[in-house]
């Protein structure tokens, strides 16, 4: 009981890493944004060269400074240049994943080096700093959960919706868990049984949901209420519990289960709207220039 006990503590740690690092694909220097993201493979930080740029130098067009700087370095004879850039696809300001120039600490340093601003070594000392956090994290994961709580924290959610989100993530876990036991391998059905729970609990597909709450590649569970994640946990432990309870195995029958599992949080979700006289899907989300989704100018 122990063993699986400590089984389960490590499993929801490496998940709030998961966590962690999705949510980080963001950081911020002095405040400004720089896309990034983690390479599993080998093991490497990459960033958004134009993001650098831009904080670098503040260049009305930043786009412009790094074609021109591009030149420059090649002229200068860096002809391992392009060699050190990778092109990813990091997400764009209008939401969509565009092929952007990145680079790795060493690469970006080499760049950086040709690009005169005082902010150039703070900004090395920011990327040695990065690195070592990501280092800290592989050896003690439990540093990943506190740091997801204070990026929670620095964007405004409250301490007591941190603490359910952070439940939240442990009982999706344990879910994926039960899932993978009894069958589930493709992602599509993930995505399945995920969208079963939903539409049982709140009578919406999470695809459905999103476009209520106004959207895009933001995680849906990062912009509900306290009573949405109540009844979203409620769905999922629910879910969980009945495929342990009778076994159930393979597609066919843990979609019946999510179907009976959801269902158990939407029959609380309708007895609670018919006392309280209020709905529990709503609108608001947690976009920073917009707290309450608004329709047709009117706040819902």
């Amino acid at each position: 009981m122990q063993k699986a006990r400590k089984s389960k503590i490590n499993s929801y740690f490496y998940y709030s890493l998961e966590i962690y690092l999705t949510m980080s694909n963001i950081k911020l220097f002095q405040d400004k944004q720089i896309r990034t993201t983690f390479n599993e493979t080998d093991q490497k930080w990459y960033f958004a060269i134009i993001d650098v740029v831009q904080v670098l130098t503040e260049s009305s067009n930043a786009r412009r400074y790094w074609s021109d700087l591009k030149r420059k370095l090649t002229k200068e004879g860096y002809n391992e240049l392009y060699e050190n850039i990778v092109q990813l696809k990091l997400e764009a300001p209008d939401g969509k994943l565009r092929e952007t120039d990145c680079a790795d600490t060493e690469g970006l340093l080499r760049i950086i080096q040709s690009i005169p601003s005082p902010k150039a070594e703070p900004f090395k000392r920011w990327l040695a700093k990065v690195g070592y956090e990501r280092l800290q994290e592989i050896e003690d994961p439990e540093l990943a959960s506190k740091r997801a709580r204070e990026i929670y924290k620095a964007k405004g959610y409250p301490d007591d919706w941190i603490e359910k989100r952070m439940r939240s993530i442990a009982i999706r876990e344990e879910l994926t868990d039960e899932w993978k036991e009894r069958g589930i391998k493709e992602h599509q059905e993930y995505a399945i049984l995920t969208a079963e729970i939903s539409k049982a609990a709140f009578g919406l597909t999470p695809s459905e949901y999103k476009e209520i709450k106004g959207l895009k590649r933001e995680n849906l569970r990062d912009h509900m209420s306290d009573l949405e994640l109540i009844f979203s946990m409620l769905g999922e432990a629910s879910t969980t519990e009945i495929a342990r309870n009778i076994d159930a195995q393979g597609f066919l029958e843990n979609k019946d289960v999510a179907k009976k599992g959801g269902a158990i949080a939407g029959d609380a979700r309708k007895a609670l709207e018919l006392e309280s006289g209020q709905k529990i899907v709503s609108e608001q989300n947690y976009l920073p220039e917009n707290k309450i989704k608004k329709i047709d100018g009117k706040k819902k």
